[in-house]
C-alpha cells in the first residue's frame, strides 16, 4: 500500500537556536536537490492571534485560547491537537505535493507526535545544538535575524521556555531515533548562521532515491 503521507524534516531546538532562518533557508534553497516548504508553527499561531491570517475550522473560542498559549509561552495538549492539525492540513492544501515539509515548532512533545505521525512522514530530524549561555547571546545579538519585535524575549520568558524545551520538546529526539528515524545534530554557536547550518545538513542527509 503506497503511503500517501507527505514527507518531512523536523527541526529541533531551542529558542533562538536558529530553526526559523534555517527553515526559510530550506524552502529558498532546497535540500540535496529537493524543494521544502517551511511549516512555522510559532509564526502561524501569532499570525491567527493578531487576526492576520483566519481559519474555518477555528471558532474564535480557539483563537482566545491560542492568545493564552503565546502569553504563557505554553504547549497545545494532546486535547487541543485539533488546532495544530487545522493549521498543519490547510498550510499542506497550498504547497507542492512533492516537496520536503520543513516541520518547525511542530510537534513539541511526544502526544503531539504521535498524532502529526498520521497526517505526515518525518524523515529526518535537524537537532540544532546549543547550551544556555549561546541561546542568550544569540538572543541578545538577534543572530538569526529573526527576533525583531518580539515581546517574549525577557530573561524570564527565556528561562520559561528553556525549562519547556529540556522536559518536553527535548525527548523527542529519543523517540524519533527508537523510531529509526534519522538524527541530524547541528552544533550552533553564537555567530553560526543559517547558511552555515544549511550546508552542514545538506553534507548530512542523503539524496532520496
Amino acid at each position: 500500500m503506497t503511503d500517501s503521507r507527505p514527507k518531512a524534516m523536523l527541526l529541533l531546538g531551542p529558542t533562538s537556536s536558529g530553526k526559523t532562518p534555517l527553515g526559510e533557508m530550506l524552502q529558498l534553497r532546497g535540500l540535496r536537490g529537493e524543494s521544502c516548504s517551511h511549516f512555522d508553527f510559532g509564526l502561524n499561531l501569532r499570525q491567527i492571534a493578531a487576526g492576520e491570517k483566519v481559519l474555518e475550522a477555528l471558532t474564535d473560542s480557539d483563537v482566545k485560547f491560542i492568545r493564552s498559549v503565546l502569553q504563557s509561552s505554553a504547549l497545545l495538549e494532546d486535547d487541543t491537537f485539533y488546532i495544530a492539525e487545522a493549521i498543519l492540513r490547510d498550510f499542506i492544501s497550498t504547497i507542492d505535493t512533492g516537496s520536503i515539509i520543513i516541520l518547525n515548532g511542530l510537534p513539541r512533545h511526544l502526544g503531539q507526535a504521535r498524532q502529526v505521525s498520521e497526517i505526515i512522514d518525518i524523515r529526518y530530524i535537524c537537532e540544532l545544538y546549543c547550551d544556555a549561555e549561546v541561546l542568550r547571546a544569540r538572543i541578545a545579538c538577534n543572530s538569526g535575524g529573526d527576533r525583531a519585535g518580539r515581546c517574549d524575549d525577557d530573561d524570564a520568558a527565556i528561562a520559561r521556555k528553556l525549562e519547556i524545551y529540556n522536559q518536553r520538546i527535548l525527548p523527542l529526539v529519543d523517540y524519533y531515533r527508537k523510531a529509526c528515524v534519522e538524527i541530524n545534530t547541528v552544533p550552533v554557536d553564537v555567530e553560526t548562521s543559517a547558511d552555515e547550518m544549511w550546508q552542514m545538513l545538506n553534507l548530512r542527509i542523503p539524496k532520496d532515491d
